[in-house]
């Protein structure tokens, strides 16, 4: 009876190890919530909030953004439902660029992802290739690549992909791969404590994101491709800083960001 009851205490203590490492794993592939700052060369041009919140499905989470410069007032609020594992459910976007209101969904449907977009007065549908491991990226949005992040590790850096809300040529959106390459770590201080650094370069539609990320998988830090622009959270620092791009020749036209303008990229570490 003795020995029936110890293996049975035996296993159990083994399912709840397992339960418990089930649990750390997902924890740490999980997005993080925080406060950051938009900057261009080094100046605050706005900020963003990220928050995330268990549900019994999954995670909510909600984005958002203010930039205001010459040339660019930019708002987004962004509020998404992603699995467990976070993957995108559904997303509904609210943003405003130069007076400009727009709003969208993306919703999936089986095969497909439903873009719904509102603006100007006018509705359309556009339909989008569905992929298990698509983030929903809004510019200067850095809740979706904390997202992107965690999808990342659960995914070993393949087959991502990123819902990109913006007109591209007629269409009001697309998905493009998401190509992710990691490059020696560095170091910074979060709240005035070290930290080792985690550094990935994503390239997605042919345009480069620094990615700097913390021990815990969060995001810290994103040189966008968008000339001299960087999203960073708040408390952080990067030793030694980035340099940010040189300043652009003639102020970018209403309704427009800047043009990317890359730095030149550091070697890759060998795989």
């Amino acid at each position: 009876m003795r020995e029936s009851m110890s293996k049975i205490a035996s296993s159990c203590g083994s399912a709840a190890l397992i339960a418990g490492l089930l649990f750390l794993a997902q924890a740490s592939a999980a997005a993080q919530p925080g406060s950051f700052i938009v900057a261009q060369h080094g100046k605050q041009v706005g900020d963003a909030t990220v928050t995330f919140r268990p549900t019994a499905k999954g995670f909510e989470s909600t984005s958002i953004v203010h930039v205001s410069m010459q040339g660019l007032n930019y708002a987004i609020s962004k509020d998404e439902e992603l699995t467990a594992a976070n993957q995108l459910n559904h997303a509904q976007l609210s943003a405003t660029v130069n007076n400009t209101a727009v709003s969208l969904t993306a919703t999936r449907d089986n095969a497909q992802f439903l873009l719904n977009v509102s603006a100007n007065g006018r509705s359309s549908t556009l339909r989008l290739a569905s992929h298990p491991a698509a983030v929903f990226l809004p510019d200067f949005d850095p809740g979706a690549l904390d997202t992107l992040l965690a999808l990342a590790a659960t995914q070993n850096s393949r087959d991502l992909w990123a819902i990109i809300p913006k007109q591209t040529g007629a269409q009001a959106g697309a998905i493009e791969p998401v190509q992710l390459v990691t490059y020696a770590d560095e170091a910074g201080t979060l709240d005035g404590k070290p930290v080792t650094v985690h550094h990935l370069v994503a390239t997605i539609g042919g345009a480069k994101t620094d990615l700097f990320s913390g021990p815990a998988n969060q995001l810290l830090q994103a040189e966008l491709p968008q000339v001299g622009f960087a999203v960073v959270r708040k408390g952080f620092v990067l030793t030694p800083p980035r340099k940010a791009g040189a300043p652009p020749a003639t102020p970018p036209q209403a309704g427009q960001t800047p043009q990317s303008a890359n730095p030149p990229a550091p070697t890759p570490v060998q795989q």
